[in-house]
């Protein structure tokens, strides 16, 4: 019996997949970083590629190693690599790296030494974003180095690659821009040597509405999940993701009763309050104080007064609600309950850090679908 609960549909996110993948002829890379987006890494690795993903995108090292210690043989692709990892073990797992600098592709050769086989490396441009990437101005540097060091035998580049700053902008000239930098990166690459098997720009926005951005393959990060990086738009994609909890406790409190820390929310009138057993701990957001959305009863309502560690609080009026019902906080939205979008909305954030909060071992997962 669960108190909590986290439930994941694997159905829905194959269906994601595959319908990720019939709108493009490039392969599908599925991102599982941040523990699958809460959603749990490897059941969604797992289910990805039998979906008709063939890539896994890993933002640590730790994590591309656990999908290996998990068994998972599919290409994996690690990108977060500050300076003086073990990238040795990295290589001798198979694990593909990301090589954005000069330093980090001098500790890639160097590990692929130790680990005595060629590192494969996907060669990272920065093409407006600003943030990870070589930096245009040092790029012909990067992949001189980078070819010299595939002759030598050190280093395979598998990839060159590069992340959009506003894809969910569409129609944004930046999109075109970048696109434009990018091109201009594989010709001064291609005039060193490289040609990889994979150029790789699309996230899920692009991969959902800027074919030209595909070449060899897209990125599926949050469109996976179910949640659409466009606002107003679904794309036919089912969120994966249900939040709910049983209610601990119920009670009727007169007029003028303060509830939660700092009585921020008074109640108007003789009422019956629930308390649910999930808070800020769980991955609720507490600056939903008084405006998380919540299904209970059969209809949405707020959290009333502040988001506690553990607790948050629902004003019920007059309605029958009892201990043990259970209250969504949020799922796919098809019955009339919230969404993750929606709680983004009145948390002031995207649908993906809500969801990404609830990957904490406290709350218990649950799968549906295999």
């Amino acid at each position: 019996m669960w108190q909590a609960e986290v439930r994941v549909d694997l159905d829905a996110i194959r269906r994601n997949v595959a319908r990720l993948a019939a709108g493009t002829t490039a392969e599908v890379m599925a991102v599982v970083k941040g523990d699958g987006y809460g959603h749990g890494m490897v059941p969604v690795a797992r289910a990805a590629l039998e979906a008709g993903a063939t890539w896994l995108g890993a933002g640590t090292l730790d994590e591309a190693l656990g999908l290996r210690r998990a068994g998972i043989t599919a290409p994996v692709l690690a990108w977060l690599l500050a300076p003086g990892l073990p990238l040795a073990e990295a290589v001798a797992a198979d694990i593909d790296l990301s090589g954005g600098s000069i330093a980090l592709l001098d500790e890639i050769i160097a590990a692929s030494a130790t680990a005595k086989r060629p590192a494969r490396v996907h060669l990272k441009v920065d093409t407006g974003l600003g943030r990870g990437g070589c930096a245009r101005s040092e790029w012909q540097r990067l992949v001189e180095a980078a070819a010299k060091a595939q002759a030598d035998g050190a280093i395979e580049v598998v990839g060159v690659w590069s992340h959009l700053a506003r894809a969910d902008e569409v129609g944004h000239p930046a999109n075109d821009e970048q696109l434009a930098a990018f091109r201009d990166a594989l010709e001064v690459a291609a005039q060193s040597g490289i040609n990889p098997a994979y150029r790789h720009l699309a996230n899920s926005a692009a991969t959902l509405t800027r074919p030209d951005t595909h070449f060899d393959l897209v990125r599926a990060g949050i469109a996976m999940y179910g949640l659409s990086p466009i606002p107003g738009q679904t794309f036919g994609l089912r969120p994966a993701m249900t939040v709910r909890a049983r209610v601990m406790l119920t009670k009727r409190v007169p007029a003028g009763h303060g509830v939660s820390y700092g009585h921020t929310y008074t109640t108007a009138r003789e009422t019956t309050l629930a308390v649910v057993p999930i808070g800020y701990a769980d991955g609720v957001p507490r600056v939903a104080s008084n405006t998380g959305p919540v299904w209970l009863g059969g209809k949405v309502r707020r959290v009333a007064g502040r988001v506690c560690m553990d607790q948050i609080v629902l004003d019920c009026g007059d309605d029958d609600v009892r201990p043990g019902d259970v209250a969504v906080l949020f799922g796919p939205g098809e019955h009339g309950e919230p969404t993750a979008d929606d709680w983004a909305e009145v948390s002031g954030t995207i649908s993906y850090e809500i969801v990404t909060r609830f990957g904490n071992p406290r709350i218990a997962r649950g799968y549906d679908g295999g």
